[in-house]
């Protein structure tokens, strides 16, 4: 998939995003479309996996560590196949498989149940460590938001990755520099994020999460790392797409009303015909 595809796609990531939160009256926007462009890249381009065959034992993981921006995760899902769009508005409903954090034990696709904020990189790890003891040769890739970095076990985690030389694993940190409260900077300051995993022994890349060219090149630099894990710090704007959203923390986890919905709907038609 070229790079136009991708933005196309992305595109209606961030529409899907939108429709679902919009359709379950809550959920959180705001992360999951800074995450749009790094979803695609993963589920079109990176990761080894099939929509058909969702539980082949040999196919690369993924584990949504900041299980909040599940739609986001739902979005480019249905997208990829593993399940009609349409579904996409039965976020949050009773009976849906789209539940508010993804939850493995009800939609084929998901390598795990995830929302508590620190625990998805220490599964992730344990994948990757699952991985090296059955020698099989499928990669993990874990996503995080920046706040999350906030939390002691991510940084256990990180530990026990540079000290099994994890080079399976990949962490993807969503670097939008806004959580709930506001600036991560001001809540309870992560930075310098890159110098920290460089500590617990990770090859580190940064870029411009929106940046397709620099999201792949991230990722062949990864699989090129041996003996130690990766982490790709993505620097990203919250809310991307939607103009009343970016760069406004109150969108981390508000669902748009009808009158919101359209604006942003249209926002977001405006980009595709762009493209």
């Amino acid at each position: 998939m070229d790079v136009l595809e991708l933005k196309k796609t992305a595109n209606e990531v961030r529409k899907g995003i939108v429709t679902a939160v919009h359709a379950a009256k809550a959920g959180h926007p705001g992360g999951s479309l800074s995450a749009a462009d790094i979803y695609t890249y993963l589920y079109f381009c990176e990761m080894s996996i099939d929509p058909e065959d969702p539980a082949n034992p040999n196919r690369d993981r993924f584990v949504l560590s900041k299980g909040h921006t599940a739609p986001g995760l739902y979005s480019v899902m249905a997208q990829r196949g593993y399940f009609p769009v349409e579904e996409l508005k039965t976020l949050r409903k009773t009976g849906s498989r789209l539940q508010g954090h993804p939850s493995m034990q009800y939609l084929p696709g998901l390598d795990m149940s995830s929302g508590s904020l620190g625990q998805g990189i220490s599964v992730a790890c344990g994948m990757a460590l699952g991985a090296k003891v059955q020698k099989k040769d499928f990669r993990v890739y874990t996503l995080l938001g920046d706040g999350e970095l906030e939390e002691g076990q991510v940084w256990e985690a990180s530990m026990f990755a540079g000290a099994k030389k994890l080079d399976n694993l990949v962490v993807i940190v969503d670097n939008n520099n806004l959580q709930i409260d506001g600036e991560i900077s001001e809540v309870n300051n992560p930075y310098p994020i890159a110098e920290k995993f460089k500590a617990f022994n990770f090859h580190v890349i940064e870029i411009n999460g929106h940046d397709f060219e620099q999201i792949a090149d991230a990722f062949k630099e990864a699989r090129q790392v041996k003996g130690m894990p990766t982490a790709i710090i993505a620097k990203t704007v919250k809310g991307k797409g939607v103009s009343f959203m970016e760069n406004n923390a109150a969108w981390h986890g508000t669902a748009p009303n009808d009158e919101q919905y359209k604006v942003a709907m249209e926002d977001l038609e405006r980009i595709g015909e762009a493209l």
